[in-house]
């Protein structure tokens, strides 16, 4: 089975990145059912995605949601992450209503920050083994 092909959403992140991988697991905790799979940009899976999207293999500075054979980036993939967890997160989704630009600014933002405002792993994140299956 071609592991880069699911029917489940899948999430890339920065793997080296406290807040990415935060984010990874803040997300795990409100999709009980399991709905998305998670792979760093940085996997060998990760990259054969981003290839088959025509994405740029070395941009770690954006967060990926590949859905239905689409893929959204950046403010796009964390709103539609939001609107699919469990809780008060999916009315984040209204954020949606903002110009793409105008939220992916902000969103640049924080990417350009995130080491230095919440530290660099030295290694990718590695799943605990009560999440393992829910990485690619």
């Amino acid at each position: 089975m071609d592991s880069t092909k699911t029917t489940k959403p899948i999430i890339l992140f920065d793997g080296l990145c406290n807040f990415c991988s935060s984010i990874v697991q803040f997300a795990i905790l409100r999709d009980p059912k399991g709905v998305f799979k998670f792979a760093s940009l940085q996997s060998s899976i990760g990259n054969n995605l981003l290839k088959r999207f025509g994405l740029s293999i070395d941009d770690y500075d954006t967060f990926v949601l590949i859905e239905n054979d689409e893929y959204f980036l950046r403010s796009s993939a964390t709103l539609r992450l939001f609107k699919r967890l469990n809780g008060l997160w999916p009315l984040l989704y209204i954020f949606i209503v903002i110009p793409r630009p105008l939220r992916d600014y902000v969103y640049s933002i924080v990417a350009k920050n995130r080491y230095s405002w919440f530290g660099k792993r030295k290694e990718c994140f590695i799943p605990t083994p009560e999440i393992e299956s829910r990485f690619l």
